[in-house]
């Protein structure tokens, strides 16, 4: 499968830190779609999960809708749906929060891991679901 054609949801309501980590996928050839909220991530997971192919999503964020909900959503609609978690303060919860096969990355980190985490996810499940 081509990068290129690897749709990921990012959910960051950090404007800066979400254009730095669209520059990185996007760079490594995948196509982020990033929304600001998680409530937000809802609506774009509801009408796009049959697109989305992975979701990176921030714990902490404004709103009632936080990263954990949103990760819950993501596999109640695509059950496979790889799951990448970035925070710098909630790593600690990712054991009791996270869903099952996801994977926590905390900032600060390289783009490097964020590269090499989200694609070891989405090539763990390339064997479970067509993605």
């Amino acid at each position: 499968m081509a990068l290129e054609s690897v749709l990921l949801l990012l959910v960051e309501d950090e404007a800066l830190l979400a254009t730095v980590l669209q520059d990185d996928l996007q760079e490594a050839g995948f196509q982020p779609i990033h929304v600001f909220s998680g409530e937000a991530a809802i609506d774009t997971l509801e009408a796009q999960a049959d697109d989305i192919q992975g979701v990176i999503t921030d714990i902490r964020l404004a709103g009632a809708v936080n990263g954990w909900m949103v990760a819950r959503r993501a596999r109640e609609l695509k059950p496979h749906c790889p799951i990448l978690y970035i925070s710098g303060d909630s790593a600690h919860e990712h054991s009791a929060n996270g869903v099952p096969e996801s994977i926590m990355l905390q900032t600060p980190f390289a783009a490097a891991q964020l590269i090499a985490a989200i694609s070891n996810l989405l090539n763990a499940v390339s064997g479970k679901q067509p993605l």
